[in-house]
């Protein structure tokens, strides 16, 4: 990535949603955030997330960011108080491809966050970075991420499992990759017989 380095800083805005660099400031919220049951099961994050582990999290994350390794946003409203979190990684510039990951509060979930959130740092990394193939790594059993994977125009790739041990055991790790303008037409198709059956609806 030395030659062509991930763009630092970076603000994506779109559909109430404000993805913005994480500051020092936010330390008290991610440890809030992280330390929680559901993150520390589908996440490799350490657990219980306490303030070392969320001081540690935000070096890594700014010396990633400088270094233009990765992207990672916190989510929020309006630029204030993070919600959650998205990120772009494991860049390969010759094979035009990435992975994207992301996580919400739990007291924000339900909220349309997260597809939000993942929808924008998709579309930028289609059109400006200019890959072709994002890709999510998703344990099956976490419903609530295959539920937003599908909702953002991500299907499975059939593609071997990958097997992963952590802290709360093993997982399973299957592969997803955006098919966005396949799941534009499909959309545009429901819409229109939803259209003819129903009416339109506002």
């Amino acid at each position: 990535m030395a030659a062509s380095r991930l763009p630092f800083p970076l603000t994506l805005t779109g559909d109430g949603i404000l993805l913005r660099e994480w500051r020092s400031e936010d330390l008290d919220d991610l440890v809030r955030m992280l330390d929680e049951p559901e993150i520390a099961r589908w996440t490799p994050m350490p657990s219980p997330f306490d303030v070392e582990a969320g001081i540690a999290y935000l070096k890594r994350c700014y010396q990633n960011r400088v270094t233009g390794q990765r992207i990672q946003l916190a989510i929020t409203a309006d630029g204030g108080r993070p919600l959650g979190e998205v990120l772009l990684f494991g860049v390969d510039l010759g094979l035009k491809e990435a992975e994207l990951g992301y996580l919400v509060d739990v007291r924000e979930r339900r909220r349309g966050l997260a597809s939000g959130a993942l929808s924008l740092l998709s579309a930028y990394a289609q059109s400006s970075l200019h890959l072709s193939r994002l890709l999510l790594r998703i344990d099956p059993r976490n419903v609530s991420s295959t539920a937003v994977a599908r909702r953002c125009g991500y299907r499975l790739t059939g593609e071997p499992p990958i097997l992963q041990e952590g802290p709360h055991g093993s997982s399973r790790l299957d592969t997803w990759e955006l098919v966005e303008h396949q799941s534009g037409r499909r959309s545009d198709r429901l819409k229109n017989v939803a259209a003819r059956r129903y009416g339109r609806r506002t």
